[in-house]
């Protein structure tokens, strides 16, 4: 069977994020977006733990809530500001990793996203002593991740390096990108929303197509670990040119500037703010290879952008949480079934019967790559234009129905 999961989320007790963040929100949110399954996130504190433990458990692994199954995860930050993505086989070895780490930390209860002081390489031995999956979390982006640190896995990870078995991409970043660089290839990708909210703009704006028996935290880890049969068999995210930092840019006005005219100004930009380093700059300082070289078990990458991101350019509103915005979404979910139905596969004339022309018109563009996206950087998202003024080449690539993979 194939499922589709987003296996990094944030619970409302991590830093910056909705109070709606609940696992009733997220259950009912869930399968409007046409997601499975969801990594819990913030798996180690403890007032998370108590709403998880309401949840159906399946197995030791597994919970569920109305028609959406949960998974077990945690995002910590080590001494260095490295992020890391956890994923548990049950709430036993959740205790037990907590235990272990509790002393290392001041904020296991206060942040569901802790900081540890201990190393990627600490942390990986115990995520192995433990049987626990981990790996970099958005592996690029400038600020917590692995490359804004490290040149290298074994840098980060030391002689534990080889124990990480997935790669998070983050919304900067895709399969062509990271394909550039050759000591990844081994490694399973992941396409996660690292959503804040249950918002339809936000979860599930990434996520991954598995080949598994079961919705299953073990199928899961097989999927992960491409054994027994079971492997993702398609990431799906943003293109990375619409990420925060997908280009190197002030933090401040967010005007863009070429790596080489970034240090030749030594970061400053000439509003005085600081110019922050791109992820698609970062992967040519880090990369071996002139263009990707994908491997044999490397799945394809399709790039979608959020529904009601699409409904608000159509119908000309400037924001994507107005009402208007979000009784269009809801018309087009509750006719037609989910959003990744309406993005990819649905019939254009059925959307029109559940929205408006202009919707519809906009997801055709779409779907047919006719759309220019100017891209983020410095942290604002990139801007997307559903009708190019200009003769530019278009940077969207040419949709195709999940169906074809």
């Amino acid at each position: 069977m194939q499922i589709n999961v987003d296996l990094h989320i944030h619970s409302r007790f991590s830093g910056a994020t909705s109070l709606s963040m609940t696992i009733k929100n997220l259950a009912e949110s869930a399968p409007k977006k046409g997601i499975d399954v969801l990594a819990t996130g913030d798996c180690l504190h403890r007032d998370w733990q108590r709403e998880i433990r309401e949840c159906k458990k399946i197995d030791d692994g597994t919970f569920e809530m109305g028609k959406t199954r949960f998974i077990l995860s945690v995002e910590v930050e080590d001494k260095n500001r490295v992020h890391h993505l956890l994923y548990f086989p049950s709430l036993s070895q959740v205790e037990e990793f907590r235990e272990k780490v509790e002393r290392y930390s001041i904020n296991l209860d206060t942040d569901g996203r802790p900081k540890l002081r201990l190393g990627g390489e600490e942390i990986a031995q115990l995520a192995k002593d433990l049987d626990i999956l981990i790996g970099p979390a958005h592996a690029f982006t400038p600020w917590t991740a692995l490359y804004a640190y490290h040149d290298s896995l074994k840098e980060c990870y030391g002689d534990l390096a080889d124990y990480v078995a997935f790669l998070e991409l983050g919304l900067s970043a895709d399969s062509d990108y990271a394909d550039r660089i050759s000591e990844l290839h081994r490694l399973t990708f992941l396409t996660n929303s690292d959503s804040h909210s249950p918002h339809p703009v936000r979860l599930a704006r990434e996520f991954n197509r598995m080949e598994v028996r079961d919705a299953t935290f073990d199928e899961i880890r097989k999927a992960i670990l491409r054994r027994g049969g079971n492997r993702i068999v398609l990431n799906v995210g943003l293109p990375p040119q619409e990420g925060k930092y997908n280009e190197t840019a002030c933090i401040k006005c967010y005007r863009h500037y070429s790596l080489k005219e970034a240090i030749s100004r030594r970061w400053r930009c000439v509003c005085g703010g600081r110019i922050k380093k791109g992820v698609k700059d970062r992967i040519t300082e880090l990369s071996d290879l002139e263009e990707p070289k994908h491997p044999d078990h490397r799945p394809p990458y399709l790039h979608i952008i959020p529904l009601s991101e699409i409904i608000s350019k159509a119908i000309g509103q400037g924001s994507v949480f107005t009402k208007k915005v979000n009784d269009l979404w809801e018309n087009l979910v509750t006719g037609i079934g989910n959003e990744v139905k309406i993005l990819v596969d649905a019939d254009i004339k059925d959307i029109a019967r559940y929205s408006n022309p202009a919707v519809a018109e906009a997801i055709e563009l779409f779907r047919e790559g006719k759309v220019r996206i100017i891209p983020g950087g410095g942290g604002r998202y990139g801007i997307i234009e559903l009708k190019p003024k200009e003769d530019t080449p278009i940077t969207f690539n040419h949709q195709k129905s999940l169906f074809d993979f």
